[in-house]
């Protein structure tokens, strides 16, 4: 190395230059066979490409405003709902004006700490607010705090937060699944009017048809994923959870909308609506809407819980819509087809990808990518189970077969939506269950591993691949049994989250009425 190289590199190098040692040593490993010729000019040209590098490092990327003042508020111990309690209060009118919300603790609110339900990320705080949060504020609400999630968000039973399970609010020996299980819990309890929730496998509907509360699960992409953790970018989708259909509406039209570029889920055109306004735009003396009760919908459901459902359905003939029974043998697939792009995605992308990995045209947030890129490092013990598990078999399939099994997974969805498209031109919504079983008890010393590993999975079977295709779904109570919620799953084309709302306000306001 030259006088002149030796004194560039002295200025704390953001690449340490890269040693003819490595190159052999790499050489080898890749098995590259370089000349003695072609590893002295490899040599020589590294040296000015980490120049390049050092550049990169020392300038300074464009940061986001604050925009509205708070304290980092406190760690809450009493409910087993919150994170951490905060106020901020956001524009003194707007659609939610007077409205508290809960923020799932996987989205970043500057200056409050995001653990993620993890001991991984635990320390971390925020310099920046997701474009979620900064809507809501902008739109007057009031985040009074962060609620507990699922470790990683990698649970849909309810069962791998640090601090112990989210109690049921209807009943305490149960779970309320996840993994926006806290979400679902302060909405349920009226302790927030609203909450965002996350849902990669069903971590909004879930908890909201175990709690008895609405939850939706947008269109993929037609709300802004920027400044919240992903898991896997093509499953990726955070939304409104509400007491009430009007609420879950007010709330997706303040959040939803093209984010400038930042998200690449996102494309310019990308329709809204007055949801708030076309809520009450019901189905009758409107239209006649037509209703599809996907019988692979309802199959190893358990027999009470699909006659609620089904009875629910049929309702809506009150409201003037037809209602009939349909097939569509490719859904019993979905969750197969789900499973294939979130083992292998989740692990590219949050484990090795450090949040975001590589191939992302949008912002990504390096304060969160570092924080994890040292954790799972250093810590990879410290991860629950379902990712351990997650870890392991794609490392062992990625080894094995390359990316076979998500490359073709991802093709299936492609077939899978095409399949709910064709389904969708005849019927303005399809509904099933939300979830095959009722709310779960809480595990206890004597649960099995095995048998908590099986829980997680036969909760996602109705909502996994509506993750995968991207189709809006919400779900809503369709009754009780035994003072436990039954979660009716809407689902609709895309960005027609209008008619899914449309159809569960006149479902909502015909229960309420006989209830």
């Amino acid at each position: 190395m030259s006088h002149s190289e030796e004194k560039e590199f002295t200025r704390s190098p953001a690449v340490a230059r890269l040693s003819e040692e490595d190159i052999k040593s790499i050489s080898e490993k890749l098995r590259l066979k370089l000349t003695p010729e072609e590893s002295k000019a490899t040599y020589e040209f590294c040296g000015d490409i980490s120049k390049g590098y050092q550049r990169v490092y020392e300038l300074t990327p464009p940061t986001s405003t604050v925009k509205y003042p708070r304290t980092p508020g406190y760690r809450e111990t009493e409910d087993d709902s919150w994170y951490y309690k905060c106020d901020i209060k956001g524009a003194n009118n707007g659609l939610l004006a007077g409205k508290t919300i809960a923020i799932k603790d996987n989205v970043c609110v500057a200056g409050v700490p995001l653990m993620n339900g993890s001991k991984i990320l635990e320390g971390f705080v925020p310099d920046r607010d997701a474009t979620v949060v900064t809507r809501i504020l902008d739109a007057g609400g009031r985040i009074t705090g962060k609620a507990v999630c699922e470790d990683l968000c990698f649970s849909g039973y309810g069962s791998t937060l640090p601090l112990g399970p989210v109690k049921n609010p209807h009943d305490p020996t149960r779970t309320t699944g996840g993994s926006s299980s806290g979400c679902a819990s302060l909405v349920a309890r009226n302790v927030v009017d609203m909450a965002i929730g996350g849902d990669q496998g069903g971590s909004i509907r879930i908890p909201a048809s175990w709690c008895g509360i609405v939850g939706l699960k947008p269109t993929y992409g037609l709300v802004p994923y920027t400044g919240i953790m992903p898991i896997e970018v093509t499953l990726d989708h955070t939304g409104p959870m509400a007491r009430t259909v009007e609420d879950c509406a007010t709330l997706l039209e303040v959040i939803a909308g093209y984010d400038s570029g930042n998200d690449p889920r996102q494309y310019p055109t990308m329709p809204t609506y007055p949801y708030s306004k076309l809520v009450n735009d019901e189905v009758n003396g409107k239209r006649v809407f037509k209703v599809a009760l996907l019988k692979e919908g309802f199959e190893d459901v358990e027999e009470s819980l699909a006659n609620i459902v089904r009875d629910a359905a049929y309702k809506l003939k009150e409201a003037g819509a037809e209602v009939h029974e349909v097939s569509l043998p490719i859904h019993n697939d979905g969750l197969a087809i789900w499973t294939a792009i979130a083992f292998e995605g989740t692990y590219q992308t949050m484990v090795k990808g450090n949040g975001h990995g590589y191939g992302w045209k949008g912002t990504y947030n390096l304060p969160l990518q570092e924080k994890l890129a040292g954790a799972f490092n250093l810590r990879p013990f410290d991860c629950p189970l379902p990712v351990k598990v997650i870890m392991l078999f794609s490392e062992y399939i990625q080894k094995e077969y390359q990316n076979k099994f998500y490359a073709k997974g991802q093709n299936l969805v492609q077939y899978l939506t095409m399949e709910y498209n064709r389904l969708l031109k005849d019927y303005d919504v399809m509904i099933m269950p939300t979830l095959p079983r009722m709310p779960s008890k809480l595990p206890t010393p004597d649960t099995s591993i095995e048998e908590t590993l099986k829980r997680q999975k036969l909760v996602k079977k109705n909502v996994a691949p509506f993750n995968a295709t991207g189709h809006p779904a919400l779900t809503i109570n369709a009754g009780f049994i035994d003072g436990l919620p039954c979660g009716m799953m809407i689902v609709g084309r895309m960005f027609e989250e209008s008619t899914i709302l449309q159809v569960a306000r006149a479902f909502e306001k015909i229960r309420d009425r006989t209830s």
